[in-house]
């Protein structure tokens, strides 16, 4: 090859480097020429991706950020929106309540025993020696308070009655000699020594009767119902009423306890002392063991909720009546009781329960139950009416109690909430979001 051959090959490969080099700028140029315009696809993945396209031949107008739109923001706003209708909520029985403000109780939780109230327990003693001669109570009736509950033979009872009645019957006579011997004497036809012997007779006779008259109403038998009995007795009826002695109860209440059965030898020692027990359960005792660093907490009047081991469900509010101020040389422990009411009988005594004791009481803004408040990626939140159903609302939660919770932020006096079956809503929301991010 010829030395002009060499140069116009070199010549032909520089312009071909040149022509490469400078090629796009040059299309583009013709491109912008003939308003040339690149398919809307390619425009639309470019803004997607968050390019910086120009467009309409060098116009300068930048699309960066095309995701910042109406459409996007609207999109956004309905986050955590869970559409409902009155119906579908009243059939999925969520109920709605105003955020309201309320007191936080603070208390320590204790171990207790049911017991009768001492003061409602009462004995229905034999009183006098004697043989039972009815019963006329079982286990388990209720009684009002000096209601027959038993009858006795008691020869005793028949020697205070006797005793009572002569003793009155003396007493009449005594009684009408005085008055004619004072008459006697007012006249001054009787000597003055006899008027002074009737008189010490009536004086020691009305000792008497007082003194037989005591003795019965120690016994508890009234002296008008014997002389009545007596009379009685002498119309004819046939059977002496002077053996019988009438046990009443000292109080209302229920029969929990009998002791003896009919013939049964009672008031000599070493016989039985009493023949029923009679208790008024319409108020119990709890019975709570409070170790020393818990009982500095305590107050009287203090409120107790009291729950069953058996039942938890079962829930009643009771209150401290007494602390007491000495430790059990062996537990270590202090004695506190608390007045619990029993209209329907329903706390049995014998039976375990649990105590919350309130030690304390603190005011919060807001409360809302717990059941109205729910955990979703780790944050708490609750559901906010709205006309289209429920928004979610994320809340900061403070102290809290066994039944509501302080909400510190996110909430405002205004603000109506679920408070019940809110697990519904939050099952909803999460297949809202799935939708969504499908």
């Amino acid at each position: 090859m010829t030395a002009r051959a060499y140069y116009l090959s070199g010549l032909f490969g520089l312009a071909g480097i040149l022509v490469g080099a400078f090629a796009p700028y040059v299309g583009q140029s013709i491109r912008g020429a003939v308003g040339f315009r690149p398919p809307p696809g390619i425009d639309q993945a470019r803004a997607a991706d968050g390019a910086d396209i120009r467009l309409g031949g060098g116009a300068g107008k930048s699309v960066k950020g095309a995701r910042n739109t109406p459409a996007a923001d609207e999109s956004r706003a309905a986050e955590g929106l869970i559409k409902l209708t009155q119906d579908q909520i009243s059939a999925q029985e969520i109920d709605v309540a105003t955020v309201q403000g309320g007191f936080l109780s603070r208390h320590i939780i204790v171990p207790g025993t049911i017991s009768p109230d001492v003061n409602r327990i009462a004995r229905v003693p034999a009183r006098v020696v004697g043989t039972v001669a009815e019963m006329r109570k079982q286990l388990g009736d209720m009684v009002t308070k000096d209601e027959v509950v038993a009858v006795l033979d008691s020869r005793e009872v028949a020697d205070a009655k006797s005793e009572y009645l002569t003793a009155s019957v003396n007493f009449d006579l005594q009684k009408t000699n005085f008055e004619r011997a004072q008459g006697l004497w007012d006249k001054r036809i009787s000597a003055e020594q006899q008027y002074l012997q009737v008189r010490a007779s009536f004086s020691e006779a009305q000792l008497r009767v007082d003194l037989a008259r005591q003795k019965l109403s120690a016994l508890g038998i009234d002296a008008a119902e014997v002389a009545n009995a007596a009379k009685e007795d002498t119309a004819g009826s046939g059977q002496s009423s002077l053996r019988k002695y009438e046990l009443r109860s000292p109080m209302p209440g229920r029969i929990v306890d009998r002791k003896v059965d009919v013939g049964t030898a009672v008031g000599k020692e070493g016989d039985p002392a009493d023949l029923y027990t009679v208790a008024d359960l319409s108020t119990v005792w709890i019975d709570l063991t409070v170790t020393p660093g818990d009982l500095g907490k305590i107050r009287e009047g203090a409120k107790v909720s009291i729950a069953t081991n058996d039942d938890d469900s079962k829930r009643a509010e009771a209150r401290i009546m007494f602390v007491s101020p000495i430790l059990n040389s062996e537990t270590r422990s202090a004695r506190v009781i608390a007045s619990l009411a029993n209209q329907d009988l329903s706390w049995r005594p014998g039976s375990f329960v649990t105590a919350e004791i309130e030690i304390g009481r603190e005011q919060a803004k807001f409360l809302v139950p717990r059941a109205a408040l729910q955990t979703i990626s780790g944050e708490r939140v609750v559901f906010v009416r709205k006309p289209e159903g429920f928004q979610r609302r994320d809340v900061k939660a403070g102290q809290a109690d066994d039944a509501v919770v302080e909400i510190l932020s996110g909430l405002s006096s205004s603000d109506k909430i679920a408070v019940k079956n809110t697990f519904l809503l939050k099952a909803e929301l999460g297949k809202t979001e799935a939708k969504h991010d499908d």
